[in-house]
């Protein structure tokens, strides 16, 4: 009897560990259709860099990333050092983006 209450607490207890080795869900990340790339700084538009000079006239442009809408994402660096990411459209508009 003193066996068959060992093996029953034996098992439970394996069975007990097996399951908590058991993966959680994973999170899934859905990639939105917009999605920026990198892209040279020639391929801002006029208007762009018009607003670029009025609005950050002591920064300089770090990074230029462009989705398929035709809008940029720039890394501005300030004069202080610090680093700064804004958004603006094809026409110089700014925006904030919806996430």
């Amino acid at each position: 009897m003193k066996k068959f209450v060992l093996l029953i607490i034996l098992s439970t207890m394996t069975l007990a560990t097996s399951s908590a080795n058991i993966p959680a869900l994973e999170k899934v990340t859905m990639v939105a259709a917009d999605e920026y790339k990198r892209v040279d700084s020639s391929e801002l538009t006029p208007a762009v860099v018009e607003q670029i000079l009025k609005e950050y006239p002591t920064s300089k442009l770090g990074a230029v990333y462009k989705n398929n809408k035709g809008q940029f994402k720039l890394v501005m660096v300030l004069q202080s050092g610090s680093r700064r990411t804004v958004y603006i459209d094809q026409y110089g508009r700014w925006f904030t983006p919806k996430r």
